[in-house]
């Protein structure tokens, strides 16, 4: 697992290789948020539903290389992976435009998170009920790096559907911590997670504003 960045700002910084985001209109405020989670948790998903443009994607083809290195058990229609970032952008309000990275999933690529997280003012970490452990590293990393995070669930088709309890106790995670559930491939369900994003990181920042 990389190194939590020792300051989590707030201003829109890109990853390197990633697009200049094109400057928002006036009375916009800019932010950017990643989106992270194991390999085939469905982050593309997520990125490309709720973009308001065309998503950038760095995705290459799955080769038999990765046998055995990536577990394709759950995700067996998976033929490419993320090997970069994912990027896209949504205007969540008449006042927030939100600035989208997507980390790649396998350990191997970790060593991009570092750039990726930088200036970001929250994260999303995307769960699968059928592989809870491929959580715990994101999850570990934002606490580490104090940066605002939401975990949500995402609803595979046949995964398990626990009590909230539950999975709070296997995630190790607080009621601190915002936890919801839905479905990548919805547009409103994402966009749900979004404004629960925003608004958790905006009640972390006040609070530290008051302390």
């Amino acid at each position: 697992m990389p190194s939590a960045p020792s300051d989590a700002g707030t201003a829109v910084v890109g990853a390197p290789g990633a697009p200049a985001p094109a400057a928002p209109a006036a009375g916009l405020v800019p932010v950017k948020v990643v989106v992270a989670g194991g390999f085939g948790v469905g982050k593309t998903t997520l990125v490309g539903t709720v973009s308001d443009i065309a998503p950038l994607r760095t995705e290459a083809a799955m080769t038999a290389l990765s046998h055995g290195v990536d577990d394709t058990r759950h995700v067996a229609s998976k033929t490419t992976t993320t090997v970069a970032l994912d990027f896209g952008r949504t205007q969540l309000n008449e006042r927030l435009v939100l600035y989208i990275f997507g980390t790649p999933g396998q350990d191997r690529f970790w060593f991009m998170w570092d750039d990726l997280v930088e200036g970001a003012v929250g994260a999303i970490v995307l769960v699968d009920t059928r592989r809870l452990e491929d959580s715990f590293g994101p999850i570990a990393y934002f606490e580490k790096a104090g940066l605002p995070f939401v975990v949500a669930v995402n609803r595979f088709d046949g995964a398990h559907d626990y009590p909230e309890h539950e999975l709070r106790e296997a995630l190790a995670i607080g009621v601190d911590v915002p936890l919801l559930s839905g479905d990548a491939r919805d547009r409103a369900s994402a966009k749900t997670v979004l404004v629960a994003l925003a608004q958790h990181a905006l009640h972390r920042r006040r609070a530290r504003v008051r302390a």
